[in-house]
């Protein structure tokens, strides 16, 4: 049960990344699934639960989009 909670709180994260940063995820959803769960234990374990968690989490996962936008566009 776990593991299904996790993954529609990273796609509820991930969809808020990727309507913050548009043009920059052009991946479908399960990739968002994954940038929303990394999201979630970059920014959102160090603001604890709560609403504070979820901003962290939703800050991490635009900070992960960024990142990785940057680390393609030096691998090319």
């Amino acid at each position: 049960m776990a593991l299904i909670s996790w993954a529609i709180f990273g796609a509820i994260v991930g969809g808020i990344a990727k309507a913050f940063v548009p043009g920059k995820v052009k991946d479908g959803w399960v990739p968002v699934i994954g940038i929303g769960i990394a999201g979630s234990v970059i920014g959102g374990l160090p603001f604890g639960e709560g609403p504070a968690g979820i901003v962290g989490s939703v800050l991490g996962a635009v900070l992960l989009v960024y990142g990785l936008e940057w680390w393609r566009a030096s691998n090319v």
